[in-house]
């Protein structure tokens, strides 16, 4: 009931897939040199984040075959490993997709739900957006995966609470925006109020891995975290550096989480049902 996970903060190069991926199979290397049984890298770690155009000639399909992604697939026999790119469909629809990684097969894709088309953001101009928000199961217990503005949605993660994940995954390119009183970082601020939050609401693990460098003009922070099921850091990486940051999960602290506080013993799901119905037949539920 021990599970040692890495987060790679990194910063790849815009467009450039081919040194991308000899920079995860040293970092892959090298989490497994310290024991780490699962690796999760950022959004679009595999091709940079600001692509525009570029973004349908990085793509790829997510199959043995393709050489990128089998080389991927092939490093995962040992590690279980979350990887994000572009993928394209069989028409050619594209999308900001993570994938879970385990013993050389793909467990789960998760296409972005949420793409941001405010202030910098211009994602849905080049992106089809995803349509499922769904949990799945792994040798160390039933995960939830979502990537960056996804999270700042509260109905994405708690799908995939009730859907039985007991570890929600955070993958983010997140740029650094604003300074608080204290000088902090805006956004990481913000990201981290909100994986605290989840982390003790649904009384799970929430791991968040972020991109560093920059890109195009925007600036990365990285700042990787990991909270437990009470709500309490246990990891943090360093900001606007790259790094490979270690935490130690007791999967049986879930246990006693839910045991203290039984939030997903009380919750009521068909209630819930029954309002977003009413909700959505008066014209005021959005998409």
């Amino acid at each position: 009931m021990k599970l040692k996970v890495g987060l790679a903060q990194i910063t790849p190069k815009l467009g450039d897939v081919e040194a991308n991926l000899a920079h995860h199979l040293e970092i892959i290397e090298e989490a497994a040199g310290q024991g780490v049984e699962l690796l999760v890298f950022p959004e679009l770690s595999l091709t940079g984040y600001r692509l525009r155009d570029l973004a349908f000639t990085v793509a790829i399909q997510p199959t043995p075959t393709d050489p990128v992604f089998g080389r991927l697939l092939q490093a995962s026999r040992d590690m279980d490993i979350v990887v994000g790119f572009v993928e394209a469909d069989a028409r050619q629809k594209f999308y900001i997709t993570s994938a879970y990684l385990s013993r050389g097969e793909t467990v789960h894709l998760h296409r972005k739900v949420y793409l941001p088309t405010y202030g910098m953001f211009d994602e849905g101009r080049y992106f089809a957006w995803g349509d499922a928000a769904r949990a799945f199961d792994t040798r160390f217990g039933r995960v939830g995966l979502l990537i960056c503005e996804d999270f700042w949605h509260v109905s994405a993660p708690y799908l995939l609470w009730l859907d039985g994940a007991d570890i929600l995954i955070l993958t983010s390119a997140s740029p650094g925006r604003g300074l608080d009183s204290e000088q902090r970082i805006g956004s990481a601020k913000w990201v981290d109020h909100i994986n605290q939050a989840y982390a003790s609401v649904f009384t799970n693990f929430v791991l968040h891995a972020n991109r560093t460098g920059f890109e195009d003009g925007v600036t990365f922070w990285g700042g990787a975290t990991v909270y437990n099921p009470d709500g309490n850091l246990i990891a943090h990486g360093p900001y606007y550096e790259e790094a490979l940051v270690i935490a130690q999960l007791d999967l049986n602290q879930i246990r006693r989480a839910r045991i203290r506080l039984p939030l997903l013993r009380d919750e009521r799901v068909g209630l819930t049902t029954r309002e977003m119905e009413r909700i959505l037949q008066s014209g005021n539920g959005g998409r």
